[in-house]
Formats: structure tokens, sequence, C-alpha cells
């Protein structure tokens, strides 16, 4: 099933959500010199436009990240972590009008070192062409691997770097996935002990990601935290209410610094929305 495409969603709350955290971590990792490989097991785009028919259509980016850019001065002022993430996303819209939100293969790109290696990988042909397209804007240690993202991800496993740096970012188009993912963290940790791996996944009315976090705690992984941005009452709707990741080995005190910036976002989203956080297994 290759039905989804991100361009419907872009900028959405679950965007948000995902690059303040990874924009975070990756500033925290480029503090140690050592060479990490970096692998976007989803990649998507590297750039959407928000005047694109398709981002249009859905306009999630007008609850999600808007209400964020139109308060940016003052987010600024509070949280050091928003700051470093909303000065990223000016420098794509320098013109103070938000026109065009990064994907994750921008995130991680804009900051990747000589001594790195960004690994993208995407099961979509539509969105790899527009990753081969995007090549240009993409530094020279970026590779674009057409494929199953998860299941590439273990065939490589162990890279060459010192420190590893993964996002699964899946559609869940396919109910099992949610466990199939709890599976991938647990090989992958298994494999390379310390390696930093986000994996996202939807808050829906029916639970389904209880797979994926039950999934993980019978499997044992250890030092995982759990981060969920609830936007919306979930009891007032079907589909998505809020998003939600998994981090293992986070670096140090990224827990509490985004504990503090998603307290100051989710304020932004009115008074049903909230942040939650925990780890799964207590060591």
């Amino acid at each position: 099933m290759l039905a989804y495409q991100h361009a419907y969603h872009a900028g959405n709350v679950a965007d948000v959500h995902k690059h303040v955290t990874l924009n975070a971590l990756l500033a925290r990792l480029h503090g140690k010199a050592s060479a990490i490989t970096c692998v976007d097991t989803h990649a998507g785009r590297g750039i959407y436009p928000l005047d694109a028919q398709e981002t249009q259509r859905g306009g999630e980016y007008i609850t999600g990240v808007m209400p964020l850019w139109e308060q940016r001065q003052k987010l600024s002022d509070r949280s050091p972590v928003l700051k470093e993430w909303l000065d990223n996303l000016a420098s794509l819209n320098p013109e103070g009008t938000l026109s065009c939100y990064p994907g994750s293969p921008w995130w991680f790109g804009h900051t990747l070192r000589d001594q790195d290696t960004l690994a993208l990988f995407e099961l979509h042909p539509g969105e790899v062409k527009h990753l081969e397209e995007a090549r240009e804007a993409l530094p020279h240690n970026v590779r674009v691997t057409y494929g199953d993202g998860p299941e590439t991800l273990l065939d490589q496993l162990p890279f060459p770097t010192p420190r590893l740096c993964v996002l699964i970012d899946p559609s869940y188009e396919i109910k099992s996935e949610y466990a199939q993912m709890a599976d991938v963290l647990a090989a992958t940790a298994h494999k390379v002990r310390h390696a930093i791996v986000a994996i996202w996944y939807p808050l829906l009315p029916e639970n389904r990601h209880q797979a994926l976090l039950e999934g993980i705690v019978d499997y044992d992984v250890r030092k995982v935290w759990r981060s969920e941005l609830i936007f919306r009452d979930p009891s007032a709707g079907r589909g998505m209410y809020g998003s939600g990741l998994v981090i293992m080995n986070p670096p140090w005190q990224l827990d509490s610094i985004l504990d503090d910036a998603f307290g100051i976002i989710a304020a932004c989203y009115g008074e049903q929305a909230s942040h939650r956080s925990g780890w799964l297994v207590e060591e």
C-alpha cells in the first residue's frame, strides 16, 4: 500500500513534534566531533511548498506550524530550543512569509558535517523522484535509496561511523506496522547498542500505537523515552488527535529540554492541548 504522500499533511502538528525533536537532537549530537551516520527510513520530499495543491487541500499547516510561526519572536524569547528550530525555518523563508516547510531530509541535511553521512530511504516512487530532483540542494554526503526503509536499515547495520542517529516515520497504512516498528527497534538495539533511534506514531482513538509501546516493553529495550503532543480532545471526533515519539538513547537532558519546549507549544494550541512524557522501561 503506497497511497500515503506527506505533501497532504506537510507542516502539521506531527511535523512540528518530529522536527523540533530532530533539530534539538542533532544540535546536541554535533557537540562532539566524531562522525555520525544519519538515517531517515521514510524520507518523503526535502521541501514542501505550502501553496502546492496537495498541501492546500488538507491545509494542516494552518493549525500546525502556522500558529508558532506567527508567534516566533515570543517563542524564541522563551525557549532556546524553539529559537533554534524557528531560526532554521526562517532561513528557508527569508522574506518573513511562511511559503514552504522542510521535510526531515532537510532537517538532517542542513547541518550535516563533512565527516557525517545521511542515508535517505523511500519506497514511494513519486517521492523518490522528488528527492532525486532535489539532490543539487543536498550535501554531497547524502545517499538516496529506493526501497523499504526499516528493512534496508537492518540489512546495512552496523555502519562504520562511531555514532548512529535514525528517524523512523512510517505512514502506518498497514496496522501491523506498529508491532513491526517495535521489532525494528529491538533488532537495531541488538546490533548497535548505542544507536539513537526515534520512532514517530500517530495518536488515534483506536489506540493502535499501544502495539508499538507494548512491543518495546516486551522486548525490554532500555533507555526509551516517550513524548506525546496532544492537540485536541480524543473524544471530539475521528482521526489523529495527537503525535507520539519514542526515542532510544536520547542524549543527556534532551528529555527535560523537550518537555519544556512542548509545554510551551501545547499552550499555543489551546486549552485542549497538552504534552505528556516518560520512560517506557524504568532502569
